[in-house]
């Protein structure tokens, strides 16, 4: 197949803000019965009834939080859904609708932004969540991607950081690290690609750690998972800025301190094998990487025999008394201080 080195570029002006909305948002379909009026009004009409509400916010900047040069736009469009219904799964809560605002320099043509919100209706499409509304306006340069998360759930299923108690176990769910890893293969092969630009990489032995860092998926199962098996955990949050930084988080917000066990850290063995060729502690990585949209909670000990054994889940350590401190206890049995070194929005 003979590729197209002038492939067709329509100027987003050409269409105007409310043309470019009507052709962006025309494939998304309203599945949720909460939805009374999605896009094309003032604002969106949602009827939860006796359900709570949560929301939740997040911002994605080129050149901070995403690098086009390795980025496919679908994946962006994806992966910027995922990032927050994992908030709303972090609530243990059902998400339900979604608004997109993009601001866009001219350097993007309209096929771009379509590519793009392709992603986007993929993953709204996965997760059976509906598109409501948003907004687009110009950017002095590069893409900025601002989506607002909206969920369900019964007050008694609403779970919150605050909420682990002294003795609660710590569990995690999939495997960790593997995005951050699957990070530095992109960035290495964008290094390579600048010193020669005819090179071909071979990632066939980083698939599972690009897929990671490209497309995570949001645990949307978990809150099923945990119902079926009669456990109420007792706090949550989501693996987005790394897994030291979170449990200090639950462990600040709840008032507890935790004992997390190196030996424990479910971790993939693609993962071990590419720290190794980078010269990176697996260890290391795993508790600090991010971005894997994984959920970590605490859930009371007496539901131990309930999750043991179970796949889905790892048990990583307990929590204990806030006088005892967060520690990593190393596989040779040593006690050592936990510091967060995962993301930094701000800093970094």
């Amino acid at each position: 197949m003979i590729e197209d080195k002038n492939p067709q570029r329509t100027s987003i002006a050409q269409l105007g803000e409310f043309g470019l909305i009507d052709h962006l948002t025309k494939n998304f379909e309203i599945t949720q019965s909460s939805t009374l009026k999605g896009i094309g009004d003032d604002a969106a009409v949602l009827d939860f009834k006796e359900k709570k509400v949560v929301v939740s916010t997040d911002l994605l900047i080129e050149g901070v939080h995403f690098d086009l040069a390795y980025v496919p736009l679908k994946h962006l469009g994806y992966k910027s859904v995922v990032v927050n219904v994992s908030d709303i799964c972090a609530m243990n809560a059902k998400p339900t609708q979604i608004t997109v605002s993009i601001a866009v320099s001219n350097r993007f043509p309209l096929e771009a932004l379509e590519e793009l919100y392709e992603g986007i209706e993929r993953a709204a499409k996965e997760y059976k969540i509906d598109v409501i509304g948003g907004d687009t306006t110009s950017s002095q340069k590069g893409l900025i991607i601002s989506i607002t998360a909206f969920g369900e759930a019964d007050e008694n299923e609403i779970v919150y950081r605050n909420g682990a108690k002294q003795t609660d176990l710590l569990v995690v769910t999939g495997d960790i690290g593997a995005a951050y890893m699957g990070l530095q293969v992109l960035e290495r092969e964008k290094q390579v690609f600048k010193v020669n630009p005819n090179s071909q990489p071979d990632l066939d032995a980083y698939t599972y750690l690009i897929e990671r860092q490209l497309k995570p998926e949001a645990r949307t199962d978990v809150r099923t998972l945990l119902h079926a098996l009669e456990i109420n955990p007792t706090a949550m949050i989501d693996i987005s800025d790394g897994l030291s930084s979170e449990i200090m988080h639950l462990c600040k917000q709840s008032g507890v301190g935790c004992n997390l066990y190196e030996d424990k850290l479910p971790i993939d063995p693609q993962f071990i094998s590419t720290c190794e060729e980078f010269n990176i502690d697996s260890t290391t990585v795993a508790i600090n990487g991010g971005e894997d949209y994984e959920l970590l909670f605490t859930i009371s000990i007496q539901d131990f025999d309930k999750i043991k054994g179970n796949p889905n889940f790892t048990i990583i350590g307990h929590m204990t008394q806030e006088s005892e401190g967060i520690h990593l206890i190393t596989r040779a049995n040593t006690k050592i201080p936990l510091k967060a070194r995962g993301w930094d929005a701000i800093s970094e």
